[in-house]
This record gives C-alpha cells, structure tokens and sequence, in this order.
C-alpha cells in the first residue's frame, strides 16, 4: 500500500510532466505554422494545452509545498529551495508575458487579411525565443533537481 506522502509524490510527478512538459510542446506548436489557418489552429491548440499545463503547474507548486511540510527537512536542503525559486522566477513568463504576446500575436492574426503571416507576427515570436530558452532551460534544471536531488 502507499503511503500519504508517496500519494503525494505520485501527484507532484504527474502535475511536473503536465506542467514541465507543456514548456517543451508549446514553443514548438507556436513556430510550426507558416500561414494565417495554421497559426490561428495553433493559437487554439495552445489554449488547450495551456489549461492542462496550468493544473499541472499548479498542482506541482501546492504538493511541493505540502511534501515539505510533511518532511520539514526538506527546506533545508539546497536542491529543494532552489527548486521553489526556480519555480517562482519563471511563474511572470509562463503567467504573464508568453500569454500577453501570444494574445498580440492573436490580435494581429484577427486584424491581417492574406495567407502568408505578416511580419509583426513574427517578430513577436522571434521576441519570444529567449523566454522560451529561458523556461526550457529552467524546466531541466527543476527536473534534474527533482530526481538527482545533489545538494
């Protein structure tokens, strides 16, 4: 039988592959498409996908959390506490700034007549790689972290 805080544990991986692994599909979703239908159906996928990654994310916080006060030792171990920070820091990006330029990205779709994608949708994606480097960077980190636990 498991134990509670095995229960835990289970739910805290489960919500990192839905939240971490959101970080990896989206970016890849957002630079696929190369005319205005295909952008427009990647916009809505992403919205989905979104939802999921957002359970998952929060999921992942609210278990941490409760796995360490279950096991107070953990906030003294490095590995964790930088895990909680990581986590923290990249919250504005996935929360804040990656949704307000898909929604620019969106809105220029709304307002573009023709097939091809007009080049301020591209440079707003462009502008985006490097959050999206960012968060990738971050969720390797926050999953090495989480397994090996090194410090």
């Amino acid at each position: 039988m498991i134990s509670v805080y095995g229960g835990i544990v289970l739910i805290h991986v489960i919500a990192a592959v839905c939240g971490l692994g959101a970080t990896f599909a989206l970016p890849v979703l957002m630079n696929r498409p190369k005319t205005v239908v295909q952008a427009n159906f990647a916009i809505h996928v992403n919205a989905g996908i979104e939802k999921l990654a957002k359970m998952g994310s929060i999921t992942l916080l609210v278990t941490g959390i409760i796995l360490g006060i279950l096991n107070p030792e953990l906030f003294t171990k490095f590995w964790y506490i930088a895990s909680l920070v990581i986590y923290i820091a990249a919250q504005p990006i996935v929360a804040v700034i990656l949704p307000k330029k898909i929604a620019e990205q969106q809105a220029i779709l709304e307002s573009h007549t023709g097939e091809d994608l007009p080049d301020s949708y591209l440079q707003i994606g462009k502008k985006m790689a490097p959050y999206n480097h960012f968060m990738h960077s971050a969720a390797i980190i926050l999953i090495a972290l989480m397994v090996l636990k090194p410090f």
